[in-house]
């Protein structure tokens, strides 16, 4: 007997985007010590994966990084930002991939969480040069 994968409706994607977005409006500080991140986590990886478009790759990386970052012990709250502000602009970015008006509004409110995220954990905003700057001095 074979285990087929049943694909997600929008209503099951539109869940998991409401409750990234909960738990990125919430106290990130207190988020990250409760058990079941990883699994939000890893839901929200599964969801772009599913999605089957090259041009959510990176978004993938991103999520896979900080999700190891999390999972790893002690949290850097430069790299955790730098992940949180780079992933806020790329899914706002990929709203234009939903074919539900529904969902990419949700992708929309969730990229706007994953920026105002960033700033909540570096105590203010970045701006894309500045995350483009850091990313250059980390990868010397």
């Amino acid at each position: 007997m074979s285990y087929h994968k049943l694909p997600k409706d929008d209503t099951q994607h539109q869940n998991h985007l409401d409750g990234a977005i909960n738990l990125l409006t919430g106290n990130l500080q207190e988020e990250a010590e409760r058990a079941g991140l990883d699994n939000n986590f890893q839901r929200w990886i599964e969801d772009l994966k599913d999605a089957n478009n090259p041009e959510l790759h990176q978004l993938v990386v991103d999520l896979q990084e900080l999700k190891a970052h999390f999972g790893g012990g002690s949290i850097d709250k430069n790299i955790v930002g730098r992940l949180l502000h780079r992933l806020g602009t790329a899914t706002s970015k990929a709203a234009i991939f939903a074919e539900n008006p529904n969902t990419a509004d949700r992708i929309g409110k969730l990229g706007e969480a994953l920026t105002a995220a960033a700033g909540q954990v570096q105590g203010g905003q970045t701006t894309p040069e500045q995350d483009l700057q850091q990313d250059s001095s980390q990868n010397r």
